[in-house]
């Protein structure tokens, strides 16, 4: 078995496209970091076999964090192997961060994971003036060094991957904003 992707085995291994591939990429539906991520990890399955499995729905960069998004069940095989897994993808990518997400149809668990391990309160749409709308994100003040990004690092992920404006506030111990 080999690690699943939009793209073909045989494209990965080999570097040329085929026309179905090609046309997945013209389209759109894969883009060049998917592709490029999907070609290291292919290449590195060799030396971590639990890679063999995993199924990679999306890669996207944000400043210097590389977000990767995998199975529910898959992420602990990217983390696994003490992290050495991560560390040589950041290397061939070029980046400082790699962060793996869970692929989670629920908004909320998303947000959670991409959060973690900082805890959420509460997720509200806010409607704005002009029509358009945001996603308040409403942490503890206590958990704001536990955010494992900056907020505006955590605030372009949102938007690249769910195409979210997000909006992050803390609420102090009293329950004040």
């Amino acid at each position: 078995m080999r690690m699943l992707t939009k793209i073909c085995s045989v494209c990965l291994r080999s570097g040329i496209l085929c026309q179905k591939c090609e046309e997945k990429v013209r389209l759109g539906e894969v883009s060049e970091l998917d592709l490029k991520v999907a070609r290291i990890l292919s290449k590195i399955e060799e030396k971590y076999p639990i890679l063999e499995s995993v199924s990679l729905h999306k890669a996207t960069e944000a400043d210097d964090v590389l977000v990767i998004i995998v199975n529910k069940q898959d992420v602990q095989k990217l983390l696994s192997h003490g992290g050495k897994i991560l560390r040589e993808l950041s290397e061939k990518i070029g980046k400082k961060k790699v962060k793996v997400l869970a692929n989670e149809d629920s908004p909320r668990r998303f947000l959670e994971n991409l959060f973690a391990p900082a805890s959420i309160l509460t997720i509200n749409t806010v409607w704005l003036p002009d029509g358009s709308m945001e996603t308040k994100v409403l942490i503890p003040k206590k958990d704001a060094r536990k955010l494992p990004l900056s907020i505006q690092t955590l605030k372009n992920i949102v938007k690249a991957i769910r195409g979210i404006n997000l909006r992050v506030e803390f609420e102090d111990y009293k329950g004040r904003i």
